[in-house]
């Protein structure tokens, strides 16, 4: 009888963590199965040449939607957790400056459209009409008010509503031989049904109007002041992620694009497990480190431990099924994407393990680190993609994807004196197929 009370006060306790940790999982497996079969779908339609066109409008629009997220996300979660009183402010002078930074995102969008596109390119009409979901994205700011307040139904409920209309309209555009250019509609559409349904739902759970929402000069100080490392680390991610599409589009051709975009949706599949794993233990490792920095450490070891087997198991079998796997989803003008993503794949070894690093530079508030290792990987990604892409096209941009996650999220560690334990631990969970198979034939014998 006292197990099972102890058992059903644990689960009373932690019930609004294992609701809301399962509504955001339900919410990314179901974004990126839709997603995933959604792509397969316009790809095979469109073609390598035509998808790689709008893979590359989308990869570039990425890149100048960096300026409007100026880092305030989680400080404006810490925020109305310790000041709810002042939400009106925090809300207000948040959105304004996510607005701010997005206005200036779609300036300089234009500007470069105008110098480097004819306005008669498909690129220049994607670009343009994928650009009026900068007039909504600051509004994706409710969703910190609902991560504040642990109420991740409504965020989750937004994106996948919105994703599910998107997908159905661009499934009716595959039926009906659409144009590319209307498949931009579906992406816009999407971002709007979004902003919309999550204005609805604060609006319905707050009982408060957007309109009360205030700016505050001092607050605006106060988090650019405390943001510039989280926007300058994400700034130097999304560049990291995106900046090898249009590399390739500007130095080998768009063909390029659509298969190594072929590739890349198949080896990023499977990325949001390790952040589903790390985030259910997060706020036990964070104990652990007050409370028992012996064991911390052990825990660290174990999880990198089942990272990299899980990584390296992941990497294996879609290494020997690659490119069947990839003529039977896609078809056979994609079969060459099916080499890209032997190489590619492999990147999961890094992303699986950096998944809890990311958590550890939390911990240890080191954040400068987050910048320097995304600034590092940035920086060796677009060089190496310069070097390799004339050369190897598509195959040259996964090494250069690969060596560079290597390099940043790996070797860098062993530089720095605060992450050089992290590196010798990483290094140990590589050699854990070998210590754990030796581990077992000892028990056997």
């Amino acid at each position: 009888m006292m197990l099972k009370n102890k058992v059903l006060k644990f689960f009373n306790d932690f019930n609004i963590y294992i609701v809301n940790s399962t509504w955001g999982l339900t919410e990314r497996v179901f974004s990126l199965g839709v997603s995933f079969l959604i792509t397969i779908l316009v790809a095979r339609y469109l073609g390598p040449a035509q998808f790689g066109l709008f893979s590359y409008a989308t990869a570039l629009f990425a890149l100048f939607s960096i300026l409007g997220g100026v880092g305030v996300g989680v400080l404006v979660e810490r925020d109305l957790s310790k000041h709810p009183n002042f939400k009106q402010e925090i809300m207000g002078t948040s959105f304004r400056l996510m607005g701010f930074g997005f206005l200036l995102g779609l300036i300089l969008l234009w500007g470069f459209l105008l110098l480097s596109e004819n306005i008669q390119s498909e690129v220049f009409w994607l670009l343009l009409i994928l650009s009026i979901s900068y007039f909504f994205y600051p509004f994706y700011i409710i969703n910190h008010w609902f991560a504040s307040r642990l109420e991740f139904k409504y965020p989750s409920l937004a994106l996948m509503i919105s994703i599910f209309i998107s997908s159905i309209i661009k499934i009716a555009l595959v039926i009906g031989g659409a144009h590319l250019i209307l498949f931009a509609y579906a992406n816009v559409i999407q971002v709007i049904l979004t902003a919309i349904i999550l204005i609805f739902f604060y609006k319905y759970k707050s009982k408060l109007n957007l309109f009360a929402w205030r700016f505050s000069y001092t607050r605006a100080k106060e988090l650019l002041s405390q943001s510039w490392m989280i926007y300058l680390g994400s700034f130097f991610a999304v560049i990291y992620l995106r900046v090898d599409q249009v590399m390739l589009k500007w130095l080998v051709g768009v063909e390029e694009v659509g298969i190594y975009v072929v590739a890349a949706t198949l080896s990023q599949a499977l990325y949001f497990l390790p952040s589903a794993i790390v985030n259910s233990f997060f706020p036990k490792l964070i104990k652990l480190k007050e409370n028992n920095p012996t064991h911390f450490n052990k825990r660290l070891q174990q999880i990198f431990d089942l990272l990299f087997v899980m990584a390296f198991g992941v990497a294996i079998v879609t290494t020997l099924v690659a490119e069947p796997l990839i003529t039977m989803l896609f078809g056979q003008v994609y079969q060459d994407a099916g080499h890209i993503l032997t190489i590619h794949i492999w990147v999961a070894l890094f992303i699986f393990m950096n998944a809890l690093f990311a958590k550890w530079i939390v911990i240890e508030n080191v954040l400068i680190f987050f910048m320097l290792m995304h600034a590092v990987g940035a920086l060796f990604n677009v060089a190496l993609n310069y070097w390799l892409i004339p050369h190897y096209g598509a195959v040259g941009a996964a090494y250069a994807t690969l060596l560079s996650y290597a390099t940043s999220s790996y070797l860098l560690l062993l530089l720095y004196s605060k992450t050089r334990p992290i590196f010798w631990m990483m290094t140990k969970s590589i050699f854990s197929p070998i210590r754990y198979s030796i581990y077992i034939l000892r028990e056997k014998l």
